[in-house]
């Protein structure tokens, strides 16, 4: 796990650098500035208003008696998606508007719900049931 973030966080910065001088050269540097906020302005509104749609849904069904286990995992990618929306940077961007924006969330979810089948078989993940 050090690894994965030693690497993330040697190669996202270098990542974002490049995508910076990309988009500056092809825009300019004012453009790629205003771009850059709002992106960020607009994905924080995304994020707060679909959180605020996931907790809603959320709530209806543990009102119906009913496990809200899709609902949490959409909220922990509209979550993780807000978190690299507010980071700037082009790719971080790109990563985090798939995850908050509703038609490209459920890839996301299929992936985050393998990844959870597949760390509850090799027994990194527990869980327990009544």
């Amino acid at each position: 796990m050090r690894k994965w973030i030693v690497s993330l966080t040697i190669l996202v910065p270098i990542i974002e650098f490049f995508g910076f001088i990309y988009v500056g050269e092809h825009l300019g540097v004012g453009k790629t500035i205003f771009l850059t906020l709002a992106t960020s302005v607009i994905g924080g509104l995304m994020m707060q208003f679909e959180g605020k749609k996931i907790m809603a849904d959320a709530k209806a069904q543990m009102q119906d008696r009913q496990i809200p286990g899709r609902t949490m995992v959409d909220g922990i990618c509209i979550f993780g998606g807000g978190i690299l929306l507010l980071i700037p940077g082009f790719v971080t961007d790109l990563i985090g508007f798939i995850m908050v924006f509703p038609l490209t969330r459920p890839l996301v979810r299929i992936l985050l719900l393998k990844w959870i089948g597949k760390k509850m078989k090799d027994g990194t993940i527990t869980y327990f049931r009544r």
